[in-house]
């Protein structure tokens, strides 16, 4: 909360773009630089958008969603870092299970923790872009699935949940989950019954292969890669009301300020936890079996030096994604001039704003 509520302003330090020709200053601060604020790390998601679409095979590809039930919501809000990565483990699992035993193949896909709804409610599940199809076992040919389905959402709902409750199981008895109930039990008899109710109940997947194409769905993904739950042009009105933000279909809610921090706060990952993460053909371990793909879906191995391109500054690569040329001054358009904050009063002949 300290490094949002003074991102961007004279507390983090910065400096004032000064220009020569007509006069005009203006300070510019840091960024916190934090990966929950809604105002940062623009440019990150820009150049993680662009090394996907780089990735991309020349396939068509499905949009897979694993969601945790209703009542595991607690229990991943108490123990957040391993109920996290239990769902990376347990979905990665399924779909890798599911690609050798019904393709016979080595899928490739990218999963993305989303922990929230449009309304900022705690709801934990897993995006996945996942190929239709991956490579032989033989390492020498492609294998398509179906391009209508990848596999049977309910043998996937299934698989998914064995794995995930048996891992929480084992966490629980090792001792690494805590589980607290208001019922008059214990607490192993406490989760000896929800475990049992959730073996019960069917669990959620999704599994569609995007209209748009990958190419939209990594666009839609990137939205929250670089940030959590709600971002800045959501917000409507902020008053002695509360907060008003849009949630979906052009529906508005207001939270007083107390429940909109608290909610926002909900998002908050763990300290170093990694929140995008790629298996399969696209894991870092298998690059050699990625390109052998490659070539069997003929992409052209790229040409090194083609492929070189100029490291571009930030103020470069923020007139890409918006057109605005942060160096030029946007009066006369010449040169702007960076001075720190401590010489800026002598460029100005006046104390900095």
């Amino acid at each position: 909360m300290w490094a949002i509520e003074n991102c961007r302003t004279a507390r983090l330090g910065g400096h004032i773009d000064v220009c020569s020709t007509c006069g005009y200053s203006e300070p510019a601060y840091n960024s916190c630089r934090n990966r929950h604020c809604a105002k940062c790390l623009n440019l990150a998601q820009g150049r993680w958008l662009d090394n996907q679409k780089v990735r991309l095979l020349p396939t068509f590809y499905f949009h897979v969603v694993f969601t945790l039930p209703r009542e595991l919501r607690a229990v991943a809000q108490r123990n957040p870092r391993i109920v996290f990565a239990l769902l990376f483990k347990a979905a990665s699992e399924t779909l890798l299970a599911f690609g050798k035993h019904r393709l016979g193949a080595l899928l490739g896909f990218t999963a993305v923790l989303h922990t929230w709804t449009r309304e900022l409610v705690f709801h934990p599940h897993l995006h996945c872009i996942v190929t239709g199809g991956g490579l032989d076992e033989s390492l020498s040919g492609w294998t398509p699935s179906s391009p209508r389905f990848l596999f049977p959402v309910k043998a996937l709902s299934k698989l998914f949940r064995g794995k995930f409750l048996g891992k929480l199981s084992r966490a629980f008895d090792n001792g690494r989950i805590r589980y607290r109930t208001e019922l008059s039990l214990d607490e192993k008899e406490a989760f000896r019954l929800l475990k049992d109710k959730l073996y019960r109940k069917d669990w959620l997947v999704y599994s569609k292969r995007p209209f748009a194409g990958p190419e939209r769905l990594l666009e839609y993904l990137g939205r929250y890669t670089h940030r959590v739950a709600i971002s800045s042009h959501r917000l409507i009105r902020i008053d002695r009301e509360g907060i008003c933000f849009a949630t979906k279909d052009g529906k508005n809610i207001t939270l007083s300020p107390g429940e909109f921090i608290s909610r926002f706060l909900d998002h908050v990952l763990p300290p170093r936890f990694v929140k995008i993460r790629h298996y399969g053909l696209l894991a870092s371990a298998n690059a050699d079996k990625l390109t052998v793909a490659q070539n069997c879906l003929g992409l052209a191995p790229p040409d090194d030096h083609a492929s070189e391109s100029p490291v571009l500054s930030w103020q470069e690569r923020f007139y890409q994604l918006t057109g605005i040329d942060l160096t030029r001054c946007p009066v006369c358009n010449a040169k702007l001039r960076s001075l720190p904050l401590a010489l800026a009063s002598r460029a100005l002949g006046r104390a900095p704003p």
